[in-house]
């Protein structure tokens, strides 16, 4: 379903735990990171679509979340010739989104990588919210950092390190490069104790792997993330 600019419409997820960090997806069997997304159905609105998108793809239902803010507008990004279809080109131009910011009310173990049978990533972990664009692909960088600003000033305050104004000429370098105790990790940080160590108290949800930072240990892989979605 195409607007007729050559626009599919779309939603992001930007979910936050309760230290104001946001789910940061990799895409299965890439090296790629991103939030969720996902198109926008016909006879669906743009709430309708952010509920089923979250189920999809992290297993999160309604009541898991509260819903903070959404993008005013729609933000748009072109897809490059080289990402789309040979039958589409020339009548699909990109995505036209609208972003929600949601807090997660539920817990860790209430996300599901593997809710459907088609799951969109293959591991995750909680970042800090001035994510490091330099893991995702380039041509929608633009777009996060434009539904990140936006919707800054509905984070909560209770994390004193939360930064509403990044110096944004780091913006790429900002998410997990402090060092932080073991013990003082969330499940699904870096340096988080895991099952059977230790102090340990959680295990991790269905289907959920832990990978490292992937500012230090990945990079954009443009050419396998799937840009329709």
């Amino acid at each position: 379903m195409l607007d007729r600019d050559g626009f599919r419409p779309n939603v992001g997820i930007i979910l936050l735990n309760q230290r104001s960090q946001v789910f940061w997806g990799k895409r299965i069997r890439t090296h790629s990171w991103q939030f969720p997304q996902g198109g926008i159905d016909r006879g669906e609105n743009p709430e309708q679509a952010m509920f089923r998108e979250l189920h999809e793809e992290v297993g999160l239902l309604p009541q898991h979340v509260q819903v903070l803010a959404r993008t005013r507008d729609w933000l748009r990004y072109e897809v490059p010739d080289r990402f789309i279809r040979r039958d589409a080109r020339g009548h699909y131009k990109g995505q036209k989104q609208i972003w929600f910011l949601l807090q997660l009310v539920g817990h860790d173990w209430d996300l599901n990588l593997r809710a459907t049978d088609h799951p969109e990533f293959d591991a995750w972990r909680w970042n800090d919210y001035w994510v490091p664009l330099d893991v995702v692909v380039e041509f929608k960088r633009g777009v996060y950092e434009m539904a990140l600003t936006e919707l800054a000033r509905f984070v909560p305050r209770a994390d004193h390190r939360f930064d509403p104004k990044p110096d944004h000429r780091n913006r790429y370098l900002r998410g997990g490069m402090r060092q932080r105790d073991p013990a003082d990790a969330l499940p699904g940080e870096p340096g988080a104790r895991g099952p059977g160590m230790p102090g340990a108290s959680f295990e991790l949800p269905p289907g959920a792997t832990f990978e490292p930072d992937p500012q230090t240990s990945l990079t954009a892989g443009p050419r396998n993330d799937k840009h329709d979605n």
